[in-house]
């Protein structure tokens, strides 16, 4: 009876016992309703099993007494209350131990059931504990990944507001790190994190990708001894299979922003033996975009801040823009990120393109929209700013000014009317040095990346186009991940940074000045 406590719990110990009264074994609440069971065979489940435990049961609670039974000729039943916290005797409303028996009853199964007690209250006791202590756990999973799904959005009062209730506290700056486990050690490979730091990460399992772990780190790390190594390359060096992208230090209003860079690094640690790398530096075209920018990005976001929705059920402006930042971020993942059905999200776009004027299922559109609501999100101060009146370009139009026709030969499509007045913003020399320096690892070899973007991020059109198989054009796009040290293939991706990039080179390379 020990050994199948400890190896089969509960369920072990029932069968064993239906086993041994050649009948029918389970446990059963004070009110007869059958909380666990176990039968011999199906046969030996008397039609009236259910209702003659739950007189029974009922009749044991009602008299308080330690034992009872029930003969009705053909089946005998016998109960004993089993205790399930360490007080015990007299526990009101204890489950009751109760076996269904053909008679005449074996000779000892009394005496059986009475020393099979002790180690069933210790099973269902060390069961509920552990139901309770996975309650648990999963809660503080499902908070901390609330407080990340709030940083991720921009709010971040609320978000310190939730993480004060749990521990450790949000640091300010930080570093994002993302984990990518093999197989289902995502849980062993976190207390790696724990005890590598100390517990003074914010550690998350990620709602999108089943094998990934984003920690929030303190940026300013307090190495404990001399020549130890950082957080990330500890995880990296210990758990030999696991591949860590770090991204730069950000504020902790920026973790998007910090997530993003460690994706990216983590497509690009996949290729190097350490298995670990680190996000190189690179402006964000947010900080480039200037006044006008600014100015743009709240025009062009202006329907969908101010949208108020005809139902209560229905969503307002913070919750659409949440979809619309999570679906850029993830793609279809968004449902996982958002626990939303997928015709909800499907519903959610819909409504979203047409506020804004935009049509999702383009890369232009997506791209202008990513760009508008990363612009929103960097505060003003920060941006580039335009330069002096007497300098500004002679062709510049206002923000609302439609998108012109694409420039040159066959450069990346233009975007909707609704994006008008990107292409000025793209003719800034800020955005302008912004796209060489994103460009600069693929100049005078950007033909699978021109035709990839052309073809709306598809590998297949993109494949058929190049003259190469699927595998093929896959190989060459996870080349340039590594020269580029952006992830192009799994959102977060760089799709919208570089269509805006080249973007901003064809209208450079096209305008009339330059003939």
């Amino acid at each position: 009876m020990h050994r199948l406590a400890r190896t089969g719990g509960t369920a072990g110990l029932l069968r064993w016992l239906a086993g041994r009264s050649e009948g029918w074994a389970g446990i059963v609440g004070p009110d007869g309703t059958v909380l666990h069971a176990a039968a011999r065979t199906e046969g030996a489940m008397v039609p009236d099993v259910a209702a003659l435990v739950a007189a029974s049961a009922s009749a044991l609670a009602e008299r308080g007494v330690q034992a009872y039974s029930v003969d009705t000729g053909e089946h005998t039943a016998l109960l004993l209350p089993v205790s399930v916290v360490p007080q015990g005797a007299g526990e009101p409303n204890a489950p009751v131990l109760a076996v269904v028996t053909p008679g005449p009853v074996a000779a000892g199964l009394a005496v059986l059931l009475a020393d099979v007690v002790l180690p069933l209250s210790l099973c269902l006791r060390a069961e509920t504990l552990e139901r309770k202590r996975r309650r648990v756990d999963l809660a503080e999973s499902r908070g901390r990944e609330a407080v990340l799904h709030l940083l991720m959005t921009g709010q971040l009062s609320i978000a310190q507001q939730v993480a004060g209730a749990l521990r450790p506290r949000l640091p300010d700056p930080v570093r994002v790190c993302v984990v990518e486990c093999s197989g289902d050690d995502r849980d062993e490979v976190a207390r790696v994190c724990v005890d590598a730091d100390g517990g003074r990460s914010w550690i998350v399992r990620c709602p999108v990708y089943a094998r990934h772990l984003i920690l929030v780190m303190p940026a300013e790390e307090e190495v404990p001894q001399p020549g130890a190594a950082a957080v990330d390359e500890t995880v990296a060096a210990r758990v030999g299979d696991c591949v860590v992208g770090v991204s730069e230090p950000v504020p902790l209003a920026d973790t998007a922003t910090g997530y993003r860079q460690a994706f990216h690094a983590l497509a690009v640690a996949r290729e190097l033996p350490t298995r670990h790398a680190q996000f190189g530096a690179s402006p964000d075209p947010a900080l480039a975009v200037g006044g006008i920018g600014r100015r743009w990005a709240d025009e062009l976001l202006n329907p969908l801040l101010t949208h108020v929705p005809r139902r209560a059920q229905d969503p307002g402006s913070q919750e659409l823009l949440a979809t619309a930042t999570s679906w850029l971020a993830f793609s279809s993942h968004a449902t996982d990120h958002l626990k939303v059905h997928r015709n909800t999200l499907t519903a959610r776009l819909r409504l979203i393109g047409e506020l804004l004027g935009l049509d999702l299922h383009r890369l232009a559109d997506q791209s202008a929209l990513d760009l508008a609501l990363r612009v929103r999100a960097t505060p003003a101060p920060a941006c580039t700013p335009d330069p002096a009146p007497g300098c500004a370009p002679e062709s510049a139009q206002p923000a609302s000014a439609p998108l012109s026709a694409p420039y040159g030969p066959a450069p990346v499509s233009g975007t909707s009317q609704a994006a008008g007045g990107l292409d000025e913003i793209l003719r800034r020399p800020a955005v302008r040095d912004w796209a060489d320096t994103q460009l600069a690892p693929v100049l005078g070899a950007e033909e699978t990346l021109r035709t990839w973007l052309r073809c709306e991020a598809r590998l297949g059109p993109a494949a058929a186009e190049l003259g190469i198989s699927v595998p093929g054009a896959r190989k060459r796009l996870t080349r340039l991940e590594t020269l580029l040290q952006r992830s192009l293939l799994r959102p977060p991706s760089a799709r919208y940074d570089l269509w805006l990039a080249l973007r901003s080179r064809d209208l450079e390379a096209f305008s009339p000045g330059n003939g």
